[in-house]
């Protein structure tokens, strides 16, 4: 017997999710970046739509968090085989509508499928404590869902970027309202929708409305909404922790990053240009823990230059729907434009711009500034594009320093044949992740993933972390009689 087809067009165009598919009041279309064709249209949510499915997801999340665990567990355990029996139905959605490589797409779709497995062993974990307490008390602290949790999803690594939030919250027993990207709403909201649609999630536990900032808003300010959690720019992370806190909403911010990666003296120069260039040009460098900067120590800086620059010159950019190549397009011509006036004024600033720059359509040739100071409008400013910023330092009191100059503190990485050197400059550095000898861009599903500064709140999400962030402690005493009190 055929399996049935995953997304067809007629299940999903023009639509949005509320547990069925329905149609939206307005539309947009979806469009791929690679060539500007139309794959087809999204019903776009506006703040009404947001407040019945909040309603909704709250009416049906009770009996989901009273489902026994093992209902929840086969949930999580099925959707993630048919990730797998699906997996090149998804890799194509997501190189198409997000100008993915299929490299890149295949790790997305890998990492997002891990995700499903580690939060299908959630609802079987301990919920809580037993505490001290006087004689004849029982005194427990226990975890309990929080209710609806809103997921707001960004366009560069769509899938996983979502599912991270929403496997997670609905292992442990919540409900989920999820507004992707318009921009990838397909492989980065319907293809979630999708997978728990099939397997056998009930219906009105899980929404996925891709809107716009109205609807996000709607999901910040909504009664019925207990918890947002979200992945975007730093701007627009503000905004969203100003309303969920106005609110009083628990917020889980993942942010942007202008992360460091400090390759010292003693390095292999070979293997930290393999690193540097995965660091800096994967998935076009529209990832918020690419490597911004690359600190590269004075007596082997001309030596690594050299090679970083034949390296970019090497790497090959096109549409990876029907070219092995190791860049795609820019998500949009916003995206694109940003990043060249960035590079300009970087060069205007004193930077070389030593290979790159130029752009045709969306497609943004791999770019190396060098000399780059720390006045200089590419040290601080995040491009999201396939730039290297490469800084010289002398000491390893410098690279710290220069390291640190920055309002973000996503992620950091040193290169060093010198293991004990490096752990001791990671100790200066400020940043929720730190990798000795690797890159900046990183990410095992089971680590609690989060940034400091401008880069997050403080919260973290992934691996331990998870249990934290999607639900609350109850206390919760039992006596087998209520004493007389004396008042």
């Amino acid at each position: 017997m055929a399996k049935e087809a995953f997304l067809p067009p007629e299940l999903w165009v023009g639509k949005q999710f509320d547990g069925q598919w329905q149609r939206g009041n307005s539309q947009q279309e979806v469009i791929e970046p690679a060539t500007g064709k139309t794959l087809g249209s999204i019903g776009l949510a506006d703040p009404a739509q947001i407040a019945r499915s909040a309603a909704a997801a709250a009416a049906a999340q009770r009996d989901w968090a009273n489902a026994p665990y093992e209902t929840r567990a086969q949930v999580l355990r099925r959707a993630a085989q048919l990730a797998d029996e699906y997996a090149a139905d998804i890799i194509e959605w997501i190189v198409r509508e997000s100008g993915s490589t299929r490299l890149k797409a295949g790790f997305e779709n890998k990492v997002s499928t891990k995700a499903l497995h580690e939060a299908a062993a959630l609802p079987s974990r301990s919920v809580g404590e037993l505490l001290p307490s006087v004689p004849g008390r029982l005194n427990l602290a226990r975890r309990r869902p929080l209710g609806v949790v809103g997921v707001i999803s960004p366009f560069n690594f769509p899938l996983y970027l979502a599912m991270r939030a929403v496997a997670p919250a609905l292992a442990l027993g919540n409900a989920v309202v999820l507004k992707p990207d318009p921009r990838t709403a397909v492989c980065g909201g319907f293809v979630i929708a999708r997978l728990f649609e099939l397997a056998g999630l009930p219906a009105g536990v899980l929404h996925v409305l891709p809107g716009d900032g109205a609807a996000g808003a709607a999901l910040t300010s909504d009664p019925n909404i207990a918890m947002i959690q979200f992945t975007g720019s730093t701007a627009a992370g503000r905004k969203v922790g100003e309303a969920a806190g106005r609110h009083l909403k628990k917020v889980s911010l993942e942010l942007g990053g202008k992360n460091a990666l400090i390759v010292l003296d003693d390095a292999d120069i070979d293997l930290a240009i393999a690193n540097t260039t995965w660091g800096v040009y994967l998935h076009q460098g529209q990832i918020c823990m690419a490597t911004g900067r690359v600190l590269v120590q004075r007596g082997i800086y001309d030596r690594f230059l050299e090679k970083l620059i034949s390296k970019a010159q090497s790497l090959t950019v096109g549409d990876p729907a029907v070219a092995d190549v190791a860049l795609g397009p820019l998500i949009n011509a916003q995206q694109r434009d940003h990043a060249a006036r960035v590079v300009a004024e970087a060069a205007a600033a004193g930077a070389t711009l030593e290979t790159g720059g130029t752009y045709q359509d969306l497609f943004f040739e791999p770019t190396v500034l060098s000399d780059v100071s720390p006045g200089n409008p590419a040290f601080h400013e995040e491009i999201f594009a396939p730039v290297a910023v490469v800084v010289p330092f002398d000491s390893d009191a410098d690279a710290a320093a220069l390291a640190n100059d920055s309002e973000y503190g996503l992620s950091m990485a040193i290169i060093s044949s010198n293991v004990d050197r490096a752990l001791k400059l990671g100790e200066q550095l400020h940043t929720g992740i730190l990798h000795i000898n690797d890159q900046t861009v990183n990410d095992e599903v089971i680590n609690p993933f989060g940034g400091v500064g401008a880069s997050g709140n403080g919260s973290s999400i992934g691996g331990p972390a998870n249990i934290e962030e999607f639900t609350q402690w109850q206390w919760l005493s039992i006596k087998g009689e209520a004493p007389a009190y004396p008042l």
